[in-house]
């Protein structure tokens, strides 16, 4: 489908709403997402547990969309609830996304509803409504954008069933919005998003090799040239599962090496 040109304002969230515990909470949110930054180059999963805790939601991850190619992968520990059908539902709908198309394409910096661009009821009557967040029993979002360029949009995303994100939940995370940029640009995550961008479509496979769709996807990229890191960012999984993956896909095509499984995979 053709990008839908939304014409509601691009509003700011007022800070003014927050109270003085909001900003206590904002700022050992940050002190927390820091101290766990230290501990390890990947704090994704630190990120989008604290983010649960600051606006209770029942599903938020770090969304990387790839404007070019109109595909999103995902990460965190909520990722491995959405299967490879929900994803490729969601990449169906990419260019009508509001978020996608407020974030992406407009840059807009600020953390936004898809409710402060579409009214929930004509919200429900989208496609991209009936056939990805029906689908995975979602109803409210709220992205938060990290990192903005011509090619790649990172963003923090919750996802709420039942109530939407209040217009104080909306100005709170708004406030945590820098220092969770500053903090995954520090990590280097930025960095491995965009250069997961380039080769986006991976080689054919043999199509009698044993493996799990997943297993196909993970060899698929690697015969594409990506390193373990590189296929974890497009995936949405962490790169020591990718190294299990190999491990399993090594066993069954009884290879030791990525070289080698490549040659295989590709007959």
């Amino acid at each position: 489908m053709g990008r839908i040109a939304y014409s509601i304002p691009l509003l700011q969230p007022d800070p003014g709403l927050l109270r003085d515990g909001d900003w206590r909470l904002a700022m050992e949110f940050v002190n927390g997402v820091a101290e766990a930054a230290g501990e390890s180059a990947a704090p994704i999963r630190s990120i989008c547990a604290r983010l649960k805790v600051l606006a209770a939601c029942e599903v938020a991850t770090l969304s990387v969309c790839h404007l070019d190619s109109g595909h999103r992968s995902v990460q965190g520990d909520d990722a491995a609830s959405i299967s490879a059908a929900e994803r490729e539902c969601f990449d169906r709908h990419f260019d009508e996304h509001p978020l996608v198309q407020v974030h992406g394409w407009h840059r807009h910096p600020h953390a936004q509803r898809i409710s402060d661009l579409l009214p929930g009821v004509a919200f429900r009557r989208t496609a991209l409504y009936a056939d990805y967040y029906a689908r995975v029993g979602i109803d409210h979002v709220i992205a938060i954008p990290m990192h903005q360029s011509r090619r790649c949009l990172v963003s923090c995303v919750l996802n709420r069933a039942g109530r939407d994100f209040s217009d104080r939940e909306a100005a709170l995370l708004d406030q945590v919005r820098r220092p969770l940029a500053r903090l995954l640009e520090r990590g280097g995550w930025r960095r491995r998003a965009e250069a997961a961008l380039t080769g986006r479509t991976p080689p054919k496979l043999a199509l009698d090799v044993p493996l799990t769709a997943r297993e196909r996807e993970v060899l698929g990229w690697v015969a594409a040239g990506k390193t373990d890191r590189d296929v974890a960012a497009i995936v949405g999984i962490s790169p020591r599962t990718v190294h299990k993956h190999l491990q399993h896909i090594y066993d069954k095509l009884g290879v030791e090496t990525r070289t080698a499984a490549v040659m295989r995979a590709l007959g």
